[in-house]
């Protein structure tokens, strides 16, 4: 061999699967799903189903500040009512806040009361067929809507005051409405109520809310918005949210189905995108709960995801609260629907005792 012989050391060739080849495979992966997501939500997933009514009696829809509203009605014929029920005044239900909600969600309430009395259930603004255009959802919007909902029962029915019934954040809608309102309210019960829960008190600015810009401007962006909604309404996603608020697997398979329909409706994706931003909860909410003076039921569950209520013992010391708990989800009304009625007569019964020494005088 020749003394000037220069041996040069050829790199070893990359192997195929290396460790750098398998990362870069994996990073590929998350990519490849969003937009095999983005695509199939796009041109797969329909956004203009068939949305049945989702509770029986007559729809009907009236043009508000807070744009168009639509509620539905029932209750017992006039001459069929015993008169005791007869004289009992209309009662208002208002619908929870989430990715999919509407007036489904009162059911077994409305059922059970229109053979008794004038049944008024409202979708708020962005859920069911109320209007679901692309705009600022706010508290203010929503207790706009329960204000117009009020003078319209008032106007059919007279200037009474009504009794009404709100599901988690709803509540808060209702609890603004009625320390705006007050004699339009004669009693209110709150179920499964937001606000009260250990984070609290909230006493921000009147008309503040716990929103992020940031959140919502991630969550609603043109390129992925309605992609991102769609993945939280597949009918496996719907189920989960169900199972973690009943906080079991025996969910309500009525409203799992009218929850698939409603979240599949054009601009169906504009409100909740408020909600989870955090936008429709309220800063000022201790304070509202505080400036109710009419008789108030707060019923909660003890299961599920929903069961911090620290701040309600305190406001079950105040003489026009009554605190009663179920051993249910954050759906008591569905799991136990007749002691959930029995509940909410005692304490209509309660209220009215309460009143009779002042009226009489």
């Amino acid at each position: 061999m020749n003394r000037n012989t220069v041996f040069v050391r050829r790199p070893a060739p990359t192997r195929r699967g290396s460790a750098a080849g398998r990362l870069r495979g994996l990073a590929a992966v998350p990519a490849a799903a969003a937009l095999g997501w983005l695509a199939c939500s796009t041109f797969l997933i329909p956004h203009r189903l068939r949305l049945p009514p989702a509770l029986p009696g007559d729809q009907r829809d009236m043009d508000t500040i807070a744009g168009r509203v639509s509620y539905y009605t029932a209750g017992p014929e006039p001459t069929t009512a015993p008169a005791a029920e007869a004289a009992l005044p209309p009662l208002l239900l208002v619908h929870s806040v989430n990715a999919a909600a509407s007036a489904y969600e009162v059911r077994p309430i409305y059922e059970a009361m229109r053979t008794r009395r004038p049944v008024y259930a409202l979708d708020l603004p962005g859920f069911g067929f109320s209007e679901r255009s692309p705009r600022t959802y706010t508290p203010r919007l929503m207790t706009d809507a329960i204000h117009a909902m009020v003078e319209e029962i008032r106007r059919i029915h007279g200037d009474g005051p009504v009794d009404a019934v709100a599901l988690s954040l709803g509540c808060e809608f209702l609890a603004r409405a009625a320390a705006e309102a007050p004699a339009a309210f004669r009693s209110l019960a709150l179920v499964s109520p937001t606000g009260l829960d250990s984070r609290g008190p909230y006493y921000g600015p009147p008309g503040s809310t716990r929103g992020s810009s940031v959140a919502y401007g991630a969550f609603s962006f043109p390129v992925w918005g309605r992609a991102v909604y769609d993945l939280l309404n597949t009918r496996v996603s719907a189920r989960y949210f169900l199972e973690k608020a009943w906080g079991s697997k025996d969910i309500d398979e009525g409203l799992w189905d009218y929850d698939y329909l409603t979240s599949h409706q054009p601009g169906a994706e504009h409100a909740p995108f408020y909600f989870v931003s955090g936008f429709l909860f309220s800063r000022d909410i201790t304070r509202l709960y505080e400036q109710l003076q009419m008789p108030v039921l707060a019923i909660h569950g003890v299961r599920g995801d929903f069961v911090d209520y620290t701040q309600l013992r305190e406001f079950g010391r105040r003489p026009n609260w009554t605190v009663k708990s179920f051993r249910s989800g954050a759906f008591p009304h569905f799991e136990m629907p007749g002691e959930f009625v029995r509940t909410y007569d005692a304490f209509l019964a309660d209220a009215a005792a309460s009143r009779a020494p002042a009226m009489v005088d």
